[in-house]
């Protein structure tokens, strides 16, 4: 099975830490460049300093905040008189948590700005160099809410249905051109994310935060939450020439937490 991705360029969005840098980190030790998207820049560098080499990659970064989609769409213009991208990984965090009846209309509106804009603006810029080279890969991480709604998650799951629906749409459009669109749904994964969802949740445990992550815990099959690296492994799989046939899929990465099939 071919999972090398050396010769192949990598954009990954959200790549300062969690999700986005386990992935980075994966994708460039199996070869590819990658460039980095983050908004502070000193975690970049971080990051950047950590990042495999050992295939001779000169990785970069771009610092940007997706809160400003012209801005997004300048530096993409300017990263692509550089870069032809085969690679685009969309990921960004996640809303608020808190019911959806209450939630703001503002909070929609940014989130819908934040994700599936930013998105609609990073595939446009990035798609054009994929059809030249006759390889993508967009893989877009987001949810297992696209499946099954979380409590307590009311703008999320509500933005993440409407990324996932515009991805399966998109990998209709692209397929022809050997350029796949596929959503990763992580399940519990130990991040900053994680975090604040247990927190939310603690509220309906008398405020403890151990007892909300044990009843997650405990909902989950493997009865334990994934690592970052884990759901990484799927993001590099897809991003791979082994996964060439695989388009326009939802690939829960869970624990077999998700009921439907």
């Amino acid at each position: 099975m071919n999972l090398d991705l050396t010769n192949k360029n990598a954009l990954v969005c959200g790549s300062s830490a969690g999700i986005g840098k386990a992935s980075a980190m994966e994708m460039a030790s199996l070869g590819a460049t990658i460039t980095l998207v983050a908004r502070n820049e000193d975690k970049l560098k971080s990051v950047l300093a950590e990042l495999s080499s050992k295939h001779g990659q000169q990785h970069e970064y771009l610092v940007v905040d997706f809160t400003d989609p012209s801005a997004l769409k300048e530096k993409m213009i300017e990263a692509i008189q550089r870069t032809n991208y085969h690679i685009l990984i969309n990921n960004t965090g996640g809303p608020e948590g808190g019911p959806i009846f209450s939630a703001k209309v503002s909070e929609f509106t940014k989130a819908f700005s934040n994700h599936l804009i930013c998105n609609q603006i990073l595939v446009q810029n990035v798609v054009p160099g994929m059809k030249e080279a006759g390889y993508g890969r967009i893989i877009n991480i987001i949810s297992t809410s696209v499946k099954q709604p979380i409590d307590g998650l009311g703008v999320s799951n509500t933005i993440r249905g409407a990324v996932a629906s515009w991805s399966k749409t998109l990998a209709n459009e692209l397929g022809q051109f050997g350029i796949t669109v596929n959503n990763v749904l992580p399940g519990f994964t130990a991040t900053d994310r994680l975090d604040d969802i247990i927190a939310n949740a603690s509220k309906r445990f008398g405020g403890s935060h151990e007892k909300a992550g044990d009843f997650m815990k405990s909902i989950v099959p493997a009865r334990r939450f994934a690592q970052p690296v884990e759901i990484a492994y799927a993001v590099a799989f897809l991003a791979s020439e082994a996964a060439g046939y695989i388009n326009g899929i939802n690939l829960p990465v869970d624990g077999g937490r998700t009921k439907s099939l």
